[in-house]
């Protein structure tokens, strides 16, 4: 085992720049990294953290700059020259390959063959290894990885960069798919990797994990080091987030309004059930009010919710909407009833990436701008630019292309696509998954803002602060069924945690 040494720089990053096109993302990023440290990287979305992120796995070259490695300066021409020096990255988008095993993704590229054949009985041993090392060698190295959920999925990339010879890894986002027990075997990796002197630069908009994992923190704004080196136990949350925004913020979710005694019910959910993920599932949302589901990864939360919304078929139970009953598996009479979903995985689900802002805005109003066999592109863009000026999306340009936007920026397209629509029911799964501190502030002004002028809101969140501090009530949801549902006034964080473990009827 190496003895870790947290003073000897593995890698100095010194003046760092790149741009693209008119628009410079890095303007001078200096920070170092030690071996055996866990180094977070934080940053508002836009502040340059995935352009830094692809200069030092070789995706990208920058423009000036240098970065010194073991005390010597390299040059990283493209992501195979980074594992040759010992950088592997674990990436937020997940880039496993669905239709290959377990053993086949993680030596995807370095396959281990005599003659041209891969030695399968070798590989699957070796990948046993790996997934065993992160606690998850239950896990049959010749399972098929399109079969596993998005946390194992990632468990699998992260053994995939642990099949190199690596000194450095990089984790974007690497705790944004996985629920809290999963999050405490990952922080337990991640102490194994620097035990033997491996270090690990982690990115991540939980500012609460980065006291239980970090050493130092650097912090980017607006493309720049903005501070370096901060002890990451010590420094204050408060202090983080003024340097990371530019602003002290006093309170992040914003206050809540009252909905009135007499506010009509929007949204009546009855005994719903869907055969193996939830049963019996009652409650009511009026208009104005917002109601989140509290509990674990795979506790059924996400179900209901597509359930509701007609992506499953309910097996039992109704959903009334504004007084009608909608037709069970149908998307179609949801979304005509006036329902929207904002879906966990928006990139995948969601939105199509390739497309211009203007056609993912309008794709649930495509009729009101047809005319015969034609779309009126013109009133799409006026019709979105108006959308994204509300929701201070900048630059308000509807004809950039998706994929280019923040993560926040994408969240607000799936908002923006359902006020075009009108809707009366919004469904929101995980509305802040990858969104820095700054937008998610404004996520949830916009939510509260939506629930002023009446709009009925579903909110699920795995972070239970968050649920909290938006909702106006909580369902807890414990092994596909409501165990409590109180005011957000009368629980806490540690109440509902209470009932979650309990998995009892309150």
């Amino acid at each position: 085992m190496i003895k870790a040494d947290h003073q000897t720089s593995l890698l100095q990053v010194r003046g760092l720049t790149k741009s693209f096109g008119g628009t410079q993302a890095l303007k001078g990023v200096d920070f170092d990294v030690r071996a055996g440290e866990v180094h977070c990287v934080l940053g508002q979305n836009g502040a340059g953290k995935s352009t830094l992120i692809k200069t030092l796995s070789g995706a990208h070259q920058p423009d000036a700059g240098e970065f010194v490695w073991q005390g010597r300066t390299v040059t990283i021409t493209d992501p195979v020259a980074a594992l040759d020096l010992g950088i592997a990255t674990m990436y937020q988008e997940l880039d496993v390959v669905d239709g290959l095993s377990i053993a086949d993704n993680i030596f995807l590229g370095h396959e281990n063959s005599a003659g041209g054949v891969v030695r399968g009985r070798a590989t699957n041993n070796a990948a046993r290894d790996l997934m065993t090392r992160l606690g998850h060698g239950d896990l049959s190295p010749t399972r098929e990885v399109g079969t596993l959920s998005a946390a194992n999925k990632q468990i699998v990339a992260m053994a995939r960069a642990l099949s190199h010879d690596i000194k450095l890894m990089i984790m974007d986002e690497p705790s944004a798919v996985l629920d809290s027990e999963e999050v405490n075997n990952l922080f337990r990796v991640v102490r194994e990797l620097t035990s033997q002197g491996i270090a690990v630069i982690y990115i991540s908009h939980r500012l609460e994990e980065i006291e239980r994992v970090g050493d130092r923190i650097t912090v980017l704004k607006d493309g720049r080091s903005q501070a370096a080196g901060l002890p990451a136990r010590t420094t204050p949350t408060r202090q983080l987030i003024s340097l990371m925004t530019g602003t002290d913020m006093e309170h992040v979710f914003p206050p809540r309004v009252a909905v009135p005694d007499n506010a009509p019910v929007v949204l009546d959910v009855s005994g719903l059930a869907a055969a193996g993920m939830f049963s019996d599932v009652t409650f009511t949302v009026r208009a104005g009010e917002v109601v989140g589901l509290a509990g674990l990864v795979g506790s059924g939360r996400s179900e209901i919710l597509e359930t509701i919304y007609g992506e499953r078929r309910a097996t039992a139970g109704t959903v009334t909407l504004a007084g009608r009953q909608l037709k069970s598996g149908s998307v179609s009479d949801a979304v005509h009833a006036g329902m929207g979903l904002s879906p966990e995985e928006r990139k995948s689900q969601g939105l199509m990436l390739e497309e211009p802002i203007y056609r993912n805005a309008t794709l649930s109003t495509f009729t009101r701008f047809a005319h015969g066999p034609f779309l009126d592109e013109p009133a799409e863009r006026a019709a979105t630019r108006e959308q994204m000026t509300a929701l201070e999306l900048r630059p308000a340009e509807p004809d950039r292309i998706t994929r280019t936007l923040s993560g926040g920026n994408q969240q607000k397209i799936m908002l923006a696509r359902w006020l075009i629509h009108g809707t009366k029911v919004l469904l929101l799964d995980e509305p802040t998954r990858g969104v820095d501190v700054g937008a998610r502030m404004e996520i949830y002004g916009l939510i509260r803002r939506l629930a002023a002028k009446g709009t009925a809101i579903v909110v699920v969140s795995s972070e239970i602060d968050e649920v909290l501090g938006l909702a106006d009530r909580v369902l807890v949801i414990s092994d596909g069924g409501v165990v409590a549902q109180k005011a957000t006034t009368e629980i806490d964080e540690h109440g509902v945690l209470d009932f979650v473990m309990k998995g009892s009827a309150a």
